[in-house]
Order: structure tokens, then sequence, then C-alpha cells
């Protein structure tokens, strides 16, 4: 049996540390997530972090900026 097929929607573009709670919150909720980083040229050719972007089901994109609110507060009262 094949999985069902999901669109993503990109989320946004985090810290390597944000993303990592940001992803861990997002299995927690069941939501579909995907990364990708910035590839080897650009980490070395760049003196910026570009860090990495977070893309979601499409259908729970919502549900998802709900999530990332929620950890930026955490790391918020963290610091």
């Amino acid at each position: 049996m094949s999985e069902p097929r999901v669109s993503t929607t990109y989320l946004g573009q985090f810290t390597e540390e944000h993303a990592e709670a940001i992803a861990e919150a997002l299995e927690e909720a069941g939501i579909v997530w995907w990364h990708k980083g910035s590839g080897r040229l650009v980490r070395f050719f760049s003196t910026a972090d570009w860090g990495v972007r977070l893309f979601v089901d499409k259908s729970r994109f919502d549900e998802a900026k709900d999530v990332v609110r929620r950890v930026a507060e955490a790391f918020n009262q963290k610091g």
C-alpha cells in the first residue's frame, strides 16, 4: 500500500536549532514536513548562515504556523 501524496508549501527559513525544535513539534502534531539546507557551494562561498528551509503539508499550513509561534515563544522565554 502506498502513502498518499502530500503537497508541501514553504513554512520559513530558520536556524538549525530552531528548525530542529520546530520539526520535532511538527512530528508531535502529526504534520508532514520536509527540510532543505544550504548546499556545500553556498556555504563555501558565503559567509552568511542561510539556515534551514522548512516545508510542510499545504493542507495543514495554518497549524504549522501555530507550531512555529509556540516554538518561538518557548525560545524567547529561555533567553
